[in-house]
């Protein structure tokens, strides 16, 4: 069983703080019963209440730290089996105006993790990456791109006994800081206008418990250099809109029908679709019942790497995955779904 697989594992997870960080302890301590658990952040705030959350957890605790700083990483991996590296910037914006951040956190952070992570004899390395990281069109999806690469390459240069390094892939968690799902909210608050990008724009959804499960059970199927692709439904982001004014306006005391979507263009960098597969690597990519595992392009240089996986749907992808090419929800379905995560509720 899963739960099982983590009793006896000491895990590490770094952006303890972050939406999906502070998520993957949450399971990691409830649903998977990890024997040890240790959360890093350097977000001093918000880590001493997480600290305070989990106070009566004599097996979690959680440590200022940087993924910038190499010593600090070695430091904390002693000991550990499993590592979750999950401390990133993710907004496209603001890695776009202060792009060597982005290098110094999203790049070389990866590396100092893979280093600490061989250093200290860690088993099992996952990443945590984006749909941004295909076919790039900014600063924060090639910095992921690179991460992407870097883990892939750990693995490769590897040999048989150290680390086993692979990246986790998965597009737009609702409800997530930044999200679209709080800044539709707030403007059906106040009135609207909803201001929409572009009324064809889809995108891939999943809900943070759907994603931080996903990470977790990758670290069971993980054998080295693979990059998991999390299989999502996708939504036109016009549906979600609509929606969302239907459902919240009568709670506010407004009148759906009043409040306008108004759009307002694409912005910069900013993609009509989600890509979460590019046509190059479905030649190299095996359909499981919930991932699908896109294989190193070049293979290991110091051990042969079988990837054998339960549940296999296909060996054989013929289409890219992207939200252009999957069928859409309808806006019952999104509303459902809304309604189960609990992202209708305010903050």
């Amino acid at each position: 069983m899963k739960q099982a697989y983590f009793s006896d594992k000491k895990v590490v997870v770094t952006g303890a703080c972050g939406t999906v960080g502070s998520k993957l302890v949450e399971h990691l301590v409830s649903d998977y019963d990890v024997g040890s658990l240790i959360g890093l952040d350097n977000n001093e705030s918000e880590l001493f209440f997480i600290d305070q959350q989990y106070a009566e957890h004599p097996e979690v605790h959680f440590f200022l730290a940087d993924a910038r700083d190499t010593a600090k990483l070695t430091e904390k991996f002693r000991g550990v089996d499993i590592v979750f590296h999950a401390a990133a910037f993710k907004h496209v914006i603001l890695c776009e105006r202060s792009p060597f951040e982005a290098v110094q956190t999203n790049i070389l952070g990866v590396q100092n993790v893979i280093e600490a992570a061989q250093a200290a004899d860690v088993n099992t390395v996952i990443f945590t990456s984006s749909d941004k990281a295909v076919n790039p069109t900014n600063v924060m999806g090639t910095s992921k791109l690179m991460g992407e690469r870097l883990i892939t390459a750990a693995n490769s240069n590897g040999h048989a006994g150290g680390p086993v390094f692979a990246s986790t892939r998965f597009g737009n968690v609702l409800g997530s800081r930044g999200s679209v799902i709080p800044v539709f909210r707030d403007q059906v608050r106040k009135g609207g206008p909803i201001t929409l990008t572009d009324r064809d724009m889809t995108r891939f959804i999943m809900s943070i418990d759907e994603a931080t499960r996903l990470v977790i059970d990758s670290a069971i199927l993980a054998h080295g250099g693979e990059v998991f692709v999390t299989k999502m439904p996708v939504i036109r982001i016009e549906d979600l809109a609509e929606v969302m004014i239907r459902e919240l306006a009568p709670r506010y005391g407004l009148d759906a029908d009043e409040i306008e979507i108004k759009v307002i263009g694409s912005k910069p960098g900013e993609k009509l679709y989600e890509e979460l597969m590019s046509a190059e690597e479905m030649r190299r990519t095996v359909e499981l019942q919930s991932y699908f595992s896109v294989l190193p392009a070049f293979t290991a240089l110091y051990q042969d790497i079988e990837y054998e996986y339960p549940d296999v749907v296909s060996r054989e992808v013929r289409n890219p995955y992207n939200s252009s090419n999957e069928p859409v929800l309808s806006q019952e379905a999104i509303r459902d779904f809304l309604l189960s995560n609990g992202l209708m509720d305010d903050d």
